[in-house]
C-alpha cells in the first residue's frame, strides 16, 4: 500500500476513506501520483487492521460515503482486495474501485461481481494513437472490454476523463466518447477531471522527465464547453 486519505471528497459518493495501492502498469504523462507507479515498495497491511481503521471513519460516511481503493492500479491486487471488501460489506460499508480497467481476470471479475458497489473507470483517450501516447501502452480496447463487462453486470459505474488542452479536449473526441457509451445503463455520471500540474514536483523528485511541461490548465470556458457536449450523452456530468 502507498498511502491513506481519511476524508476524500473526489473519490466516489460522499466522504470516502481512500486507500492508495502501490503499482501501475501504465505511465500516464499527466499522472499526479507518479510515486505509485513502481510495483516495488509500499507498506503491507493486515486486512483486518485496515477494516478496523475504516470502521473508525464510518460515522463520517453518512448515507453515501464509504471506502475507495485507488492507486496506482488497485486491480493488480484484486485477489487481496476481495477479502478486504468482503469484510467491509459485512460491516455495511460502501465499496468503490478507482481503476484504469486494464485487468479483467478471474479475481477482478469476482471483486466486481460480488463486492464492488461502484467502479470508477478512467477513460484515457478514444484513439489507439492517443492512448499509447498518453499511457505508454497500447490496446485501449482493454478498457472498453472492462466497461462492457461492468455494464453486463448491471452494477453502478462512473466514468472519469482528464481534459488536457490540445490533447483530450477536442470536440470530436468528446463526441466519440459520448456516442460510444450513450446506450450504457449502468453509467451514473461522467466526471471531467481538469488538467493540473500538481504532481510535477513528484516527477522531478523521481528524476523523471515530465513531458507535458508545455500543456496549460483548462479555461473555465473550455470546461463548460466540454460539459455541454457530454451532457448530450450522459445522465450527469460533473466538473471536479
Amino acid at each position: 500500500m502507498h498511502s491513506i486519505e481519511s476524508f476524500g471528497t473526489h473519490d466516489g459518493p460522499g466522504i470516502r476513506w481512500v486507500v492508495f495501492l502501490q503499482g501501475c502498469k501504465l505511465k500516464c504523462l499527466y499522472c499526479h501520483n507518479p510515486d505509485t507507479i513502481e510495483t516495488s515498495g509500499g507498506t503491507e497491511y493486515d486486512i483486518e487492521e485496515l477494516v478496523q481503521m475504516a470502521l473508525k471513519m464510518k460515522p463520517y460516511f453518512g448515507k453515501k460515503g464509504g471506502v475507495t481503493v485507488s492507486g496506482g492500479e488497485p486491480l493488480l491486487q484484486a485477489k487481496e482486495i476481495i477479502p478486504f471488501f468482503k469484510r467491509l460489506k459485512e460491516e455495511g460499508i460502501h465499496t468503490n474501485i478507482d481503476t484504469n480497467g486494464r485487468i479483467l481476470n478471474s479475481f477482478s471479475k469476482e471483486l466486481l461481481d460480488d463486492y464492488a458497489d461502484l467502479v470508477m473507470l478512467d477513460i484515457k483517450h478514444m484513439t489507439e494513437e492517443g492512448y499509447l501516447a498518453l499511457t505508454g501502452v497500447s490496446c485501449k480496447e482493454t478498457t472498453f472490454n472492462f466497461a462492457a463487462y461492468r455494464e453486463a453486470s448491471g452494477k453502478a459505474m462512473w466514468l472519469r476523463y482528464v481534459l488536457i488542452p490540445g490533447i483530450t479536449n477536442q470536440p470530436e473526441l468528446l463526441h466519440a466518447m459520448g456516442k460510444y457509451f450513450k446506450d450504457y445503463q449502468t453509467i451514473e455520471k461522467i466526471e471531467i477531471q481538469p488538467y493540473h500540474k500538481l504532481g510535477v514536483h513528484k516527477w522531478e523528485a523521481l528524476g523523471w522527465d515530465y513531458q507535458l511541461k508545455e500543456a496549460r490548465e483548462n479555461t473555465p470556458e473550455e470546461l463548460i464547453a466540454a460539459s455541454d457536449i457530454l451532457k448530450n450523452y450522459f445522465k450527469k456530468v460533473k466538473i471536479n
